[in-house]
């Protein structure tokens, strides 16, 4: 362990059987000195930055049926919904008003949507509305995929052209096929996932990168999910931030414990450890409360989030947390640090 934390020390990559062991051997208190290291050697003006933004659900019908879920709904249910483009519109003219930059959009795997449904709503954005559009995960554009006999690529360049951005990192859950065949088995492997956003990167779109944790994945496969995100972020370098969040078991069909502070704040100080390719680490608030988001400010995270004008999948599991720009701003403080709005690809907003 010894000749592990000196090597982390001298800014040297650890390999994955390295991080197994700090994660399981490592008290919290030596985890957190060490990420806190790596934050400030890649970070040292003490910023926190934070994004103004919604996310815009624009279906909830979704034929995956993953077992984690508590919002989707199967087609034909009376419950669900696509949204209207008056009805989207009013949602993004309300998050302008609020100083927001971006959306983040996402739906599922609704059969009844082509492809041009896709197009024609990102089209309708860029014409009616100066936001960002951060939209669709790898499984959705996986689906897209597999719907319209294109390509990946062909997809993705259809969706650009129509006023696609960037893409959320959504969907990666844990990138071990044992566990998505548990959770989410009609959903993209991970090989898929991977696909969508080396693409996406090489077609010079950025993309975040995400975990979900604290269902039916070990330690050990937590680990190779960051080591999956490094080895493509060596060759890409497309990732913006990378955000871990914890599983939120009420009204699921994963009946586990939930996840603890200390296990959430232990998981962002070994990304922080093992990314060392990655800028930024985002801490989830959303999941967590805003309390012990600002302690990961001290293990790793430099990044708060975003304001999450609207949140629905988290709501659906009983969990709702809220915050507005002026709350972020002045936890950021509390915990001592300067607050800064960013974009998606963490350019400074000017105060």
């Amino acid at each position: 362990m010894k000749e592990l934390i000196e090597k982390i020390r001298a800014n040297q990559r650890i390999t994955k059987d390295e991080a197994i062991k700090l994660y399981k051997e490592a008290d919290i208190y030596l985890l957190g000195s060490l990420a806190n290291e790596i934050r400030n050697r890649l970070h040292p003006e003490p910023i926190v930055t934070y994004v103004i933004d919604r996310n815009i659900n624009y279906t909830n019908i979704c034929i995956s049926g993953c077992k984690f879920c508590a919002y989707f709904v199967p087609p034909n249910s009376p419950k669900g919904f696509v949204l209207s483009k008056e009805e989207l519109k009013k949602k993004i003219d309300e998050t302008l008003a609020l100083g927001g930059t971006q959306i983040l959009l996402q739906g599922g795997m609704n059969p009844d949507l082509p492809l041009s449904f896709y197009e024609d709503m990102l089209s309708f954005i860029k014409k009616e509305c100066p936001i960002h559009c951060h939209a669709f995960s790898p499984p959705e554009i996986t689906y897209m995929s597999q719907i319209s006999n294109l390509s990946v690529e062909e997809v993705l360049k259809r969706l650009i052209k129509a006023g696609l951005d960037s893409i959320p990192g959504g969907g990666a859950e844990i990138l071990v096929d044992r566990v998505r065949k548990i959770v989410s088995p009609r959903k993209a492997t991970t090989d898929e996932w991977l696909h969508v956003m080396e693409t996406a990167h090489k077609l010079g779109l950025k993309t975040s990168a995400t975990m979900m944790f604290g269902h039916v994945e070990t330690i050990e496969e937590r680990i190779e999910h960051l080591i999956r995100i490094r080895e493509l972020q060596d060759k890409t370098h497309g990732f913006t931030a990378f955000i871990a969040w914890p599983f939120q078991p009420k009204n699921t069909r994963i009946n586990v414990p939930g996840t603890t502070a200390i296990e959430y704040i232990r998981l962002i100080a070994i990304s922080r450890i093992v990314l060392d390719n990655i800028a930024n680490v985002q801490a989830s608030w959303v999941t967590q409360g805003p309390k012990v988001a600002q302690i990961a400010l001290y293990f790793g995270a430099n990044d708060f989030g975003s304001t999450m004008i609207e949140e629905n999948v988290v709501a659906a599991t009983g969990v709702s947390h809220r915050l507005s720009e002026e709350q972020i701003r002045y936890f950021i403080k509390n915990a001592g640090f300067i607050p800064k709005q960013r974009l998606m690809d963490y350019t400074l907003v000017e105060d």
